[in-house]
């Protein structure tokens, strides 16, 4: 019933939301005379930014169409290397341009698109032959594609790999940023324990949830403060008969967008804020700032069942990975087989998602990986958002990967 009143709301909201939205533009008309009152632009500007809030979304695209390499501007195709039920890996091609060491991004699959990462894209591919994990919206994907838990994740990470391996003759770099920080590093574990032929030359994991026992965040508060069926009775739902997953049973991506939000309400209100005021005065350039990103965070997907539920019980309950009891396919994955992939951990001294140390916890399970093939970088001043994307991000943080991976290619 929790989705099926979702679609109920959502489907009124959109009527509300065009219906805003025609009101704004007869508003905004230069040939409307009632646009002219004093009133018209508070009106105007208050409907265009209730019409965006409330607007449907679906995902987005990466639209990244050509990027600087050295100081020519080099064009950019998209195109899949290999198609998989609950995901895809995407490749970013320069053409006529040197394609630089193969780099895989394995974006998060905790609510959001991997479009989320297109800064992370763009500031990496003037050096970088880069590919990304394109994650599948769960309610899409048919009930005769199977389930997908976190073994299923690590194995798509390791098939991944072989296919960035068969497509540049190259063993990958790997940049997991957030969630699947752990995966990538159970893969990676797993990799360099069966002298994989695609076992990454390097790792980078930006604030993830290693050992999330470390400086605990109210993220990693909720997900022990309640037992594990609580998460089953109440943040599980089944996929509506409209859409081509109908009879799965997911986390909601708008259930994951509304706990985001409520952390941060304040500074959400405040941006709205600054964006009506924005648009009365007329300034559209700055409000088009606030609109592109509340485009791409409130643009949200859904997340199986057994993925979300194995996460919360594995990463945020138990902790196993850090324990020594993390197992793959019912075999131990053992963090001291490590051994021919260079680590990089990074944090955000601001982070509210994974508090300080619990990255860095992963250079300290590498107990057979010598010293110098580990690194650690703080980012000062930066949250959690601003480690993998913005200017911090572009100016600071990589260079600062990229410095690593030139180091241990």
């Amino acid at each position: 019933m929790l989705y099926d009143a979702y679609e109920v709301q959502r489907s009124l909201l959109t009527s509300a939301s065009k219906l805003a939205g025609l009101g704004a533009g007869w508003l905004s008309n230069p040939s409307n005379p009632f646009g002219y009152a004093s009133m018209g632009p508070l009106v105007a500007a208050g409907l265009e930014v209730f019409a965006h809030a409330s607007a449907p979304r679906g995902k987005p695209e990466f639209g990244i169409e050509e990027v600087l390499v050295g100081k020519k501007q080099v064009a950019v195709d998209e195109d899949i290397a290999l198609r998989k039920p609950f995901g895809q890996l995407k490749h970013f091609r320069k053409v006529g341009a040197e394609p630089g060491e193969p780099l895989l991004i394995v974006a998060p699959m905790s609510g959001h698109y991997a479009t989320l990462l297109r800064g992370t894209v763009q500031r990496m591919l003037p050096k970088h032959d880069v590919f990304i994990t394109d994650w599948r919206d769960a309610k899409l994907v048919p009930m005769d594609e199977g389930s997908f838990d976190l073994d299923d994740y690590i194995d798509y990470l390791i098939e991944f790999s072989e296919a960035v391996l068969k497509r540049t003759g190259k063993r990958p770099h790997v940049l997991a940023v957030c969630q699947p920080s752990v995966p990538a590093y159970a893969a990676t574990a797993i990799m360099n324990a069966d002298k994989h032929p695609a076992t990454p030359k390097t790792l980078t994991m930006m604030g993830g949830p290693i050992d999330t026992r470390r400086a605990p965040t109210a993220v990693n508060t909720l997900a022990t403060e309640r037992p594990h069926a609580w998460f089953q009775r109440n943040v599980i739902a089944t996929v509506p008969m409209i859409y081509p997953g109908s009879g799965r049973k997911v986390y909601p991506g708008f259930l994951q967008l509304a706990g985001f939000m409520t952390m941060n309400l304040g500074s959400h209100l405040v941006s709205h804020w600054e964006m009506f005021k924005h648009l009365v005065v007329g300034d559209d350039e700055s409000a088009d700032a606030t609109r592109s990103f509340y485009d791409e965070y409130l643009s949200v997907c859904d997340m199986t069942s057994e993925f979300y539920l194995q996460t919360v019980d594995v990463v945020f309950q138990r902790h196993l990975l850090p324990k020594g009891e993390f197992k793959h396919r019912g075999k131990r994955v053992d963090p001291a087989a490590i051994k021919n992939t260079a680590l990089l951990a990074i944090e955000g001294e601001r982070d509210d998602i994974s508090g300080i140390g619990q990255t860095r916890a992963a250079l300290d399970l590498a107990t057979k990986l010598p010293a110098a093939k580990k690194q650690y970088h703080l980012a000062k001043d930066v949250g959690h958002y601003g480690i993998f994307n913005g200017r911090k991000w572009r100016e600071k943080i990589a260079p600062v990967v990229e410095k690593f991976i030139a180091a241990n290619d």
